[in-house]
């Protein structure tokens, strides 16, 4: 299970630099999450051997007469609220500001970890200079410069020693998790307390009841596994920034931690950037996904309605389309056994073992009469191929020129195993390699 870091502080201090410096470090780091239409916020990274999740909690701030008291220090409190280590960055130039001074106030009753560093200190002069922060009274601090990436590998160092050993899992023989996802008041709790049968959960119209990803176990009709319902959002007054940002750190946390994510869209909003960030998580995550339009029930009905809209949710998730979408209505319990039933295939999807033989025998030929077109004069011949033992599908081809292949080949190739083996609802990865 990965920690998360989350990176705050005022704006301008650096913090988003630092976040990309961190994901890009690796090249087989998940890339920053795309789809939305703020900076990118959400990411993976790996320093000594520990894997992380960063969140920067930069990008969304609005000038505003009173910037502090409206989304830092809602930021910051979230951020607190969500992580195993809390990174303070501030800034070597300006000194301590009084904005740097509200947020370690509130740092300074935090009993989480935390890690200060001052962005910036790129000479001897301002390595004098950042002593003054020894002041905001939280202790030792680490000096670095973000954009040239002096001094980040202390702070690395700093920060992943902080870091909360991964506990393993109680169970022997852990249940699949489900995590219940999607924006503010699609329907999460109604859904699962239509599922289990009673009220478990508080359902009320404002954004935000739940507050805690809680678990259920689920076991009736042949099936057995865990329900988390992720919370949704504390709705402050007129603030929809805080509103997207407590979502997907919410949604960060559960996705991670789960086997399937059933995403939940509110039919009557259609699909929207939220959802869409959302989704990209789990795909991120290789997680098996299966997406279901809650309050059908409420939507007028058309001829091909039902078409048009499963079109258009499509035409927004490519290039990976290949996911289950139910139309459900928690209210009225329409299709919920149908979503049950998909979500534990999707399930078995995501763990099935193709056996070496069969998918030589399958997919050689296939490869044979389409094989990748010559580049340079240069012909890729593929000899052999199998699936890695790894949590999620994975395939490696081996060929002779595996530089040679490119992207519209490979999704030629992984269509084609969408279409023979039923790999519905789940990402999968394709490689190339020198056999």
């Amino acid at each position: 299970m990965n920690n998360i870091i989350a990176i705050v502080g005022r704006p301008n201090v650096g913090k988003s630099t630092f976040f990309n410096r961190l994901i890009q470090r690796r090249e087989a780091i998940v890339d920053s999450v795309s789809g939305v239409t703020r900076d990118r916020n959400y990411g993976k990274s790996e320093w000594n051997g520990k894997e992380f999740s960063v969140i920067d909690t930069g990008g969304y701030i609005k000038g505003s007469d009173d910037v502090f008291e409206g989304e830092i220090r809602r930021q910051v409190e979230l951020a607190i609220d969500e992580a195993d280590v809390i990174v303070f960055i501030v800034d070597v130039e300006e000194g301590i500001t009084p904005m740097d001074e509200e947020v370690a106030k509130l740092l300074r009753k935090v009993t989480k970890p935390i890690v200060m560093g001052v962005n910036k200190v790129d000479n001897a002069m301002r390595e004098k200079d950042a002593v003054e922060f020894y002041n905001l009274g939280l202790g030792d601090y680490y000096t670095f410069a973000s954009i040239s990436g002096s001094g980040t590998g202390d702070l690395l160092d700093a920060i992943v020693e902080k870091l909360p050993n991964p506990q393993e899992p109680e169970d022997k023989e852990e249940l699949p998790r489900f995590a219940v996802v999607g924006r503010p008041n699609a329907g999460k709790s109604s859904f699962i307390n239509a599922l289990v049968g009673e009220n478990r959960f508080v359902v009320t119209d404002i954004a935000g009841t739940t507050r805690d990803a809680i678990d259920t176990t689920y076991n009736r009709f042949g099936f057995e596994f865990k329900l988390v319902d992720t919370a949704g959002i504390r709705r402050k007054a007129k603030v929809k920034e805080d509103l997207e940002f407590y979502s997907v750190m919410r949604s960060v946390r559960a996705i991670e931690h789960s086997d399937i994510c059933v995403l939940i869209i509110d039919a009557t909003r259609g699909f929207e950037g939220q959802d869409q960030n959302i989704f990209w998580l789990a795909q991120k995550n290789r997680k098996g996904v299966v997406i279901l339009v809650n309050k059908w029930d409420l939507v007028e009905k058309e001829t091909m309605t039902t078409r048009d809209y499963e079109a258009r949710i499509r035409e927004e998730l490519q290039p990976f389309d290949d996911v289950p979408i139910l139309f459900v209505s928690a209210l009225t319990k329409q299709r919920l056994l149908k979503a049950l039933e998909t979500s534990v295939e999707v399930f078995e999807n995501r763990k099935q073992r193709i056996a070496t033989s069969k998918l030589n025998d399958i997919m050689l030929p296939i490869i044979e009469a389409m094989p990748p077109p010559a580049l340079k004069g240069k012909y890729v011949k593929i000899k052999f191929c199998m699936q890695l033992p790894t949590p999620t599908p994975q395939f490696v081809f081996f060929c002779n020129l595996p530089q040679y292949v490119r992207e519209p080949y490979r999704r030629f190739i992984e269509n084609k195993m969408r279409d023979i083996f039923n790999l519905s609802g789940v990402p999968i990865d394709i490689y190339f390699r020198q056999k």
